[in-house]
């Protein structure tokens, strides 16, 4: 009992400290020599969302109030408690500033009694002690016996410019008051119009100036819940005099949901209107069918009758003119049965074409759906490239040369969706549209930042850039902190426009900082030995057959007029371990497929002690990463080491022809890596000992190729093995 005791103190303490202490006219209260005609009293318990006991109403005069919160009122706890009267809302009396803090370890045992004086009208009280806020309510007073059972008085005027006949010219200004004196006071007073208008609050004086007869009926409820009897009052409304012989203009709109043939589904709505430039309309009528009888019009009128409709209308002004009745005609049929079955869609690809199929400098993709007896086609859509459903509104023209897949699909208005189709087909350059000023090419499938790969799409931007071309992972970064936050920048317009979602925002955020890109040893990005200016041209050297030239795009393309077997080499350099990176394409005429490669690790080429041919010192004494996509012939097929690894068709990740083919040439020691697309093709260990396949006689093998560094350069078949390069870059690992 002490430390209960101790606690409650403890929380009077804190109470007096926040300012819940009891006022003058709650302090501790004596037993009075002469009790007040009227007791009232409140108890709490440990309930701190209501008070046990309250009065709900009294009678105005002097009152004793009793506070108990106690064990005896259900008090188990120690819990205080406050009785507190507002005096800082005007809605309520505030003449009686009541505060008694009550405890059960109190000196008092939580039993407090105080005198005051009440006046008719309505106290609040409630609890100020943190968290119990819904310990409220009202107390209501009144005069007399203190039970209020008497409705309040109501009265109305009407208030105008009068006629001769009494009548109210223009308008007729109705107000209505109410009083309920000696008892709980006015609560609200309602209105209606008519004999059959419903009630509506009453807060300002109510304007009529609808020319006519009306009844304004009226009543009020007061706090104690008493209404009084209804009562009305009745008057006329005529207009102004005027020289108005004009009838007002009308006219009517049907919606609704439609079928093809015009018919509304389950529902048509009529809207009906009405202007008048004299002395204003009056009324607005309408009528069902030839014979239908005339009704006011108070809003749209709604049909859900299946079968052919009129609807007739006309309008009145103020002046007594009548406009001449007018119709519309509509038919209402039932829904049609659930519609189960999704759009058919389909898809055409227009444009010129190549010898291979492949589209000039674009494609028109064109996509239709339809859905006959069904709903009613509501939405098509398309991907382009793995990218997101945007809303298809007109044919899509496509203009990046590459492979493109156009993936569509269309939902109708029951909310079935068509599978999902696809088209692909192969846009080749040749003028026209300009390439997108990217800062990099990077057509891989997927996103790869660095060397780790995030499995997102390396999807077509709005800015007709790819996801891995906006990143330029493969540019100097002075830190990883500074390539980072452009990484975040990129993803961060990317998913403003829906480019990318949150989960694929977070895997490319995620791969960039594994990427170590800009951190020490990692600071410089790849440098551009071809990019596609005649300087950098010039920077080349041809030996042998065949040739090579540049085009206006920036890529350099071998020619059909100079046979023989050559190279275009890199004579500024020899390169150590590296990453080499570039991007070919295979435009070899007709059918058939180009037959080239990239030459690495060979020394320099002019006066070979034992080979004369520069051309063939590269074919001997380097390696050869073979660019060959052909199903017959050579065996060596794309992204073999030839002559000592072969790849097969099968895994040299073959793309449609007149495609551009991002390749990596990745040498570490004497490890060669070979990527294509971002997928690694091949492995090679260049270790002695191994024969050239078929055998040469005069090949030296792995032995003589096993060189730390060396030159670079692409190899020219002949004037049919047409093969296109561009956008080469080197970083020294």
């Amino acid at each position: 009992m002490r430390e209960r005791r101790l606690w409650a103190a403890l929380l009077a303490a804190l109470l007096v400290i926040v300012g819940l202490t009891s006022t003058p006219a709650s302090g501790r209260a004596e037993p009075a020599e002469t009790a007040a005609a009227q007791v009232l009293t409140w108890t709490a318990g440990d309930d701190i969302t209501k008070y046990t006991t309250a009065p709900q109403t009294a009678v105005a005069g002097p009152t004793t109030i009793v506070f108990e919160n106690s064990a005896a009122t259900g008090n188990t706890m120690g819990m205080p408690h406050t009785l507190t009267f507002d005096v800082s809302d005007p809605e309520y009396n505030n003449d009686v500033p009541l505060n008694i803090l009550a405890n059960p370890n109190d000196d008092q045992g939580g039993r407090y009694t105080t005198e005051v004086t009440l006046s008719p009208g309505r106290y609040r009280y409630y609890c100020t002690i943190p968290g119990h806020g819904q310990m409220q309510g009202i107390l209501v007073v009144t005069e007399g016996t203190g039970e209020d059972t008497t409705a309040p008085e109501t009265s109305a005027s009407v208030a105008g410019t009068q006629n001769s006949q009494g009548a109210y010219v223009g308008s007729a200004t109705v107000t209505v008051s109410a009083s309920d004196a000696g008892g709980s006071g006015v609560e609200r007073i309602e209105y209606a119009l008519g004999d059959t208008g419903a009630w509506a609050p009453y807060t300002t004086p109510v304007v009529i100036n609808q020319v006519g007869a009306h009844k304004v009926r009226y009543r009020a409820v007061d706090k104690a819940g008493n209404t009084a009897a209804e009562r009305s009052v009745g008057f006329s409304v005529v207009a102004p005099p005027t020289d108005d012989t004009t009838a007002p203009e009308t006219s009517a709109t049907v919606a609704g949901e439609q079928n093809p043939q015009g018919q509304y589904i389950s529902m048509a709505t009529v809207t009906v209107s009405a202007s008048d430039t004299g002395s204003g309309v009056n009324t607005i009528e309408y009528a069902l069918g030839d014979a239908g009888a005339w009704q006011p019009y108070t809003g749209p009128v709604m049909v859900h009758e299946v079968g052919t409709h009129k609807v007739r209308y006309r309008a009145t002004d103020k002046a007594g003119n009548v406009s001449a009745g007018k119709s519309v005609g509509f038919t209402v049929v039932a829904p049609p049965a659930d519609d189960t079955t999704p759009p058919v869609t389909g898809v055409t690809v227009e444009g010129d074409r190549n010898s291979s199929g492949a589209y000039l400098k674009s494609a028109k993709v064109t996509v239709t759906a339809t859905d006959h007896s069904g709903s009613g086609v509501a939405a098509i859509e398309y991907s382009l490239d793995g990218g997101p459903y945007l809303a298809y509104t007109e044919p899509v023209s496509v203009d990046r040369a590459g492979t493109h897949t156009v993936t569509y699909r269309a939902s109708d208005k029951a909310g079935n969706t068509a599978a999902a189709r696809s088209v692909s087909f192969t846009v080749v350059a040749g003028g026209g549209v300009p390439a997108p000023n990217c800062a990099e090419y990077d057509e891989r499938l997927t996103v790869i930042v660095g060397t780790v790969d995030t499995g997102v799409p390396n999807r077509v931007t709005n800015n007709r850039c790819r996801i891995n071309e906006l990143l330029e992972d493969e540019k100097e970064w002075t830190s990883h902190a500074l390539f980072l936050k452009h990484v975040d920048t990129v993803l961060d317009d990317l998913l403003k426009e829906g480019v990318v979602d949150q989960r694929e925002y977070d895997a490319v955020a995620e791969a960039a900082r594994k990427s170590g890109i800009g951190k020490p040893g990692q600071t410089e990005g790849y440098r551009t030995i071809m990019d596609g200016t005649q300087d950098s041209f010039a920077k080349w050297q041809h030996v042998g057959g065949g040739s090579f030239a540049l085009n206006s795009d920036g890529s350099i393309t071998s020619g059909t007029t100079r046979a023989g077997l050559g190279m275009l080499w890199f004579p500024e350099r020899k390169y150590g371990d590296f990453s080499l990176r570039l991007q070919w394409r295979d435009d070899a005429p007709g059918t058939s497929n180009a037959n080239s490669g990239l030459f690495v690790r060979f020394p320099w080429v002019h006066e070979h002690p034992e080979e004369s041919r520069p051309e063939w010192v590269a074919i001997k004494y380097g390696h050869e990463v073979q660019v060959l996509d052909r199903p017959d012939g050579d065996m060596y097929k794309t992204g073999s080491v030839y002559g000592f690894d072969r790849v097969g068709l099968a895994g040299a990740g073959v793309t449609q022809k007149g495609t551009w083919n991002d390749y990596e040439i990745r040498v570490v020691d004497q490890h060669y890596s070979v990527y294509r697309n971002g997928v690694l093709i091949n492995e090679f260990d260049n270790i002695g000992g191994q024969d050239f396949t078929p055998p040469r006689s005069d090949d030296p093998g792995t032995d003589g190729r096993r060189f730390a560094s060396g030159y670079l350069g692409l190899q020219v078949h002949g004037t049919t093995d047409v093969v296109s390069y561009r956008d080469i870059r080197i970083k020294e690992l």
